[in-house]
């Protein structure tokens, strides 16, 4: 069986509208939106990224050894899944940029365009990424 890691990131969101939700049961679901909860929302992922397991720890391998970015991204080959979203984009970004010179060409490649989702995540905190691990 093999591993790889796949990366998602928040492609949209949309209200699971139901015509049998009376109105004041809507009016529920667009204060919870204005106040950052998520009832009655649905998030879309789109895959963005694959990668095979064993590349996957090589390439967290180049960021600093004992950093706070290497365990959070050692977590998706201990855990399973990670979450990356606004709350870790300083952090993952500087990890990224300072081994970007250490990598391989297809590492870099990778490195980039987390670095890309980390911007994006930046300039709109309600985008996120899902690191997962998954089974082939």
């Amino acid at each position: 069986m093999n591993e790889s890691v796949v990366f998602s990131v928040l492609s949209r969101k949309f209200i699971d509208h139901n015509e049998a939700t009376p109105p004041k049961a809507q009016q529920v679901i667009y204060y919870s939106l204005a106040i950052g909860h998520h009832l009655g929302v649905i998030d879309c992922l789109s895959a963005a990224l694959t990668c095979n397991l064993a590349d996957y720890r090589a390439w967290i391998a180049t960021l600093a050894d004992g950093s706070e970015a290497r365990r959070k991204m050692e977590g998706v080959p201990r855990y399973g899944e990670i979450v990356i979203d606004h709350s870790h984009v300083t952090m993952l970004a500087r990890a990224f940029d300072s081994a970007l010179a250490a990598q391989t060409d297809e590492q870099q490649a990778w490195s980039h365009a987390m670095l890309g989702w980390l911007a994006a995540i930046q300039q709109e905190s309600a985008v996120y990424i899902m690191v997962r691990r998954q089974y082939d």
